[in-house]
């Protein structure tokens, strides 16, 4: 099976929805960054119901892989502003609930290690 590559948007989505599971709580305050990256990126309403089922199917263990796999994904497509751009949204969310958790915290790093290794 080919390794189906991921829309920049919805890579992003997937990002921004494991970063703020990582600490096994969601909170209003998560959900309003994501909303605010949603109506950034899409201006028209779109479903995401298949992209949440992909989410929600992954077993905690699972979330690493998935995780560096949509951050290439990302990447690949962006331009040094959206990733620019993401890096405030994920750095928005850890911070949405006042606490970054070492969960949190390690994902957000991942993301920076990567992104910023230029």
């Amino acid at each position: 099976m080919p390794n189906k590559r991921t829309n920049k948007t919805i890579a992003g989505y997937h990002l921004l929805m494991i970063l703020a599971a990582a600490d096994f709580r969601f909170k209003t305050s998560e959900d309003m960054v994501i909303r605010a990256y949603l109506e950034q990126e899409f201006p028209f309403h779109v479903s995401l119901d298949n992209e949440m089922a992909i989410i929600s199917a992954l077993k905690p263990d699972e979330w690493e892989g998935h995780f560096l796999k949509y951050m290439d994904d990302f990447y690949d497509d962006a331009t040094p502003e959206e990733v620019n751009n993401m890096l405030q949204f994920a750095l928005d969310l850890t911070k949405a609930d006042n606490v970054i958790t070492k969960e949190e915290n390690y994902y957000l790093q991942l993301l920076f290690d990567a992104w910023h290794a230029e």
